[in-house]
């Protein structure tokens, strides 16, 4: 399993959709996306886990999600 830190995303966006955009890639096994403790809003960046070869096909074709260009990287451990 690899972990990947997503950044750019749209403040709308929910870890269900988030997890359907990687779904096709390879088993996602965990999906977070981080929230503003205080006013619960999105805070435009989240975490997904999932098989290491489909991580690697996600990085190179996700480019884009709701006209924002997305950062996805190795989550540092």
């Amino acid at each position: 399993m690899k972990k990947l830190y997503v950044g750019n995303l749209p403040f709308q966006m929910t870890e269900a959709e988030l997890r359907a955009l990687f779904e096709p890639f390879g088993t996602v096994e965990r999906v977070k996306v981080i929230l503003d403790y205080e006013t619960k809003r999105s805070k435009g960046y989240g975490f997904v886990t999932m098989a290491a070869d489909g991580a690697v096909k996600a990085q190179a074709e996700i480019k884009e999600i709701g006209g924002r260009t997305i950062k996805i990287m190795d989550a540092v451990k």
